[in-house]
């Protein structure tokens, strides 16, 4: 488990982005595997959650999940849609006692926290998330709950720059969007790219006046914490499981 100092200051909230470390699931799975989507025993997977929610402190029908489609989608959590399937790739909530959580192999997961309104909210930013508006949707929309006061963002396990190998059409679709966004990429040979999908994410954050802290562990490299999309898919895995990444209210 991984938290972040800035949060942990503040009383009225509890943080954690969770490894892969502890849990049920058993082999590439193996470990607190929270991806509903996945493969897995899917009562490993309830069992999972329910770790986690003891751990936030929450009940388990409190601990709030998206089905997560890489859009720029936002959603509000009331008690309106409390039980409703949520599909989405970002929540925010002003109730307490509820957990929002975000799952992630990869994909940056992003813990957001309005001090002044008590307004929390996780962000799903892959790339096309990221590409698409996620993270400014996401800070418009809170900032429409009445909220004028800055922001406070944590940037979570994620794929390193090293391992995000993307080819030319890639490339161009971010240079398309903007030519600065040349500043992201690195020649890695003749054919391929490097992306820093991490700095993209923290520069819309920081773009946003948006204060950004950040736990920098790669998700790639570090089978023993972190499941990983694209390491599964270099050896040839069948399937991957999905850390998971939550915020409450108290």
């Amino acid at each position: 488990m991984f938290f972040l100092k800035k949060l942990k200051k503040f009383k009225n909230i509890n943080h954690c982005f969770f490894s892969r470390k502890g849990g049920f699931s058993k082999g590439v799975y193996r470990g607190l595997n929270c991806g509903k989507g996945s493969k897995d025993n899917k009562n490993n997977i309830s069992k999972n959650i329910d770790y986690v929610a003891k751990k936030m402190r929450v009940k388990k029908k409190n601990l709030i999940l998206m089905h997560q489609t890489h859009s720029n989608k936002v959603s509000l959590i009331s008690k309106r849609n409390l039980n409703k399937k949520i599909y989405s790739d970002a929540l925010i909530t002003k109730i307490n006692g509820l957990a929002l959580g975000v799952l992630t192999a990869d994909c940056v997961p992003i813990l957001v926290y309005d001090k002044k309104n008590s307004i929390v909210g996780c962000i799903h930013a892959g790339w096309k998330g990221a590409f698409r508006g996620i993270i400014k949707n996401t800070i418009s929309k809170i900032k429409r709950l009445n909220s004028s006061h800055r922001l406070f963002a944590s940037i979570g396990p994620c794929i390193s720059f090293k391992n995000y190998e993307v080819d030319f059409d890639f490339y161009k679709k971010f240079i398309v969007q903007s030519k600065k966004n040349h500043k992201y990429f690195i020649n890695k040979n003749k054919t391929k790219k490097l992306f820093n999908l991490r700095k993209f994410v923290s520069d819309k954050l920081l773009d946003l006046n948006v204060e950004v802290d950040q736990v920098n562990r790669d998700t790639f490299n570090d089978k023993k914490n972190f499941f990983s999309y694209r390491r599964s898919s270099k050896l040839k895995e069948n399937d991957y499981g999905r850390c998971i990444s939550v915020i409450t209210l108290i």
